[in-house]
């Protein structure tokens, strides 16, 4: 009889994950939905209001600051909306 090692596989039970369903999508190196929120923003600000310096420098700061975050964690966004959810403490 065999034995199933706690860290080998299955005989006969094969399953290829494809890394797309895995990984984030990115839009130049920051969450795809971060990017956009922040192409919105800026694009508000620099033609809606007209101030084009002002927009851009939104735009690379908050490019930025997302980018720099999602090399650090890819998810960070999920984990901060969980964060979010809990209670600053718990009642005992």
């Amino acid at each position: 009889m065999e034995t199933l090692d706690p860290g080998g596989g299955i005989p006969g039970y094969f399953a290829p994950v494809h890394r797309a369903l895995t990984e984030q999508i990115l839009l130049g190196g920051a969450p795809r939905s971060v990017a956009i929120v922040n192409g919105t923003l800026a694009g508000a600000v620099g033609l809606g209001l007209r101030l084009w310096l002002v927009g851009l420098l939104i735009w690379a700061v908050g490019h930025a600051a997302a980018v720099w975050a999602a090399r650090r964690d890819p998810q960070f966004l999920e984990v901060g909306r969980r964060h979010m959810r809990y209670p600053a403490f718990l009642r005992a």
